[in-house]
């Protein structure tokens, strides 16, 4: 069997675009690991925020607040940006950066909203419609509509060699041989290593390890929290109920394609920085994990076929934002491989800042 379309890698980005392409082509999702998501999805802390990722990801996260909305993967708790006096500056840099984006951000003094902080940190911004995403469930809906309509999904099939035919490619796999007429690549981590099998050139896309920790606090917290960020961009932490926290020191080191592990040393300064903040005593570290999050040199995503490869197509240099902004990017994504007018949840969106022709 011919497919019309293999995407390699069933992480959030390949099962939100099989399901958007499902109900039009045969599909054939394939899947290094035993199971979809085991690398960056399914180790993801992830929360829609509006800034997250900058001002040219924002359009791609309003695009799919809606839709993650109305189908139920939200919960709103919203997101506090905090400063010491000298972050004046940058804090006022940050808004500025979003004139004009309809983002509103209310005034927040953390000394009223933060039980325990520290006396110096005296700035902060909220974002009320930040919320939770329910990545698991996000990712299950996405992967058994991909079923539901037809597509094949295929797991412990690691590409091993491509060859682009008149007709298709071939694709060797540890599952077995297939043939598509159109390769995805949203192989996350792996995107450059699976060009480069494909004979196409290598963009630069960089994985870099995030890690994070969950908390058990020696007390209850005794208000609700919402999600905590640095201004300055060394760490943010969220709350897991009343007695635990989700904390991340918010770091970015590059790393090879690989199943990332914590370092102990990035757990300590994950929890240095936290006592920086707040005065609470931490009873254990329950889990500590890492997680790889990928970027293009320009660190905006790469939607769209390879101008010096006929029948490639990038879907991959998400970073962080790949979970939030998955239903734009997947639409908007579908569009350009089926050649049909974009869904009018993503039309306003100039897709074409996310071209890979803008490397070659």
């Amino acid at each position: 069997m011919i497919y019309d379309i293999a995407i390699i890698g069933a992480g959030i980005a390949g099962a939100s675009l099989a399901a958007e392409l499902s109900e039009h082509a045969s599909v054939l999702l394939l899947e290094m690991e035993d199971v979809p998501g085991y690398h960056t999805t399914g180790r993801s802390a992830a929360f829609w925020s509006t800034t997250y990722g900058g001002p040219n990801i924002t359009p791609l996260t309003l695009a799919s607040g809606a839709w993650l909305a109305d189908h139920g993967f939200l919960r709103v708790i919203s997101e506090l940006h905090i400063g010491r006096a000298e972050d004046r500056a940058v804090m006022d840099d940050f808004v500025s950066r979003y004139t004009g984006s309809g983002i509103v951000f209310e005034a927040a003094d953390p000394q009223q909203v933060i039980p325990g902080v520290k006396s110096d940190w005296v700035l902060g911004l909220r974002e009320a419609t930040c919320a939770d995403i329910d990545v698991g469930g996000l990712h299950g809906h996405y992967l058994g509509t991909s079923r539901k309509h037809g597509a094949t999904v295929v797991c412990r099939a690691a590409l091993e060699a491509a060859t682009h035919a008149p007709e298709s490619w071939e694709l060797t796999t540890r599952a077995g041989p297939y043939h598509a007429r159109t390769v995805v690549n949203a192989a996350g981590a792996w995107a450059d290593d699976v060009a480069a099998q494909c004979g196409v050139c290598p963009i630069g896309i960089t994985p870099y390890r995030r890690t994070m920790v969950q908390l058990r606090l020696a007390a209850p917290l005794p208000v609700p929290l919402p999600i905590i960020v640095d201004i300055s961009g060394n760490f943010y932490f969220k709350p897991e109920g009343a007695e635990r926290l989700w904390l991340s020191p918010h770091d970015e080191i590059a790393s090879p394609p690989c199943d990332a592990a914590p370092e102990e040393l990035d757990v300590a300064i994950a929890i240095a920085r936290l006592e920086e903040v707040v005065d609470w005593k931490i009873a254990a570290v329950e889990r500590k994990w890492a997680g790889l999050r990928s970027f293009a040199p320009d660190r905006l995503p790469l939607y769209g076929f390879d101008p010096q490869v006929a029948d490639f197509f990038w879907f991959a240099g998400q970073g962080g934002f790949g979970i939030q902004t998955a239903p734009a990017a997947a639409k908007l994504a579908a569009a350009s491989l089926l050649g049909h007018a974009p869904d009018v949840m993503v039309a306003q969106i100039d897709v074409g800042r996310y071209a890979p022709s803008r490397f070659r």
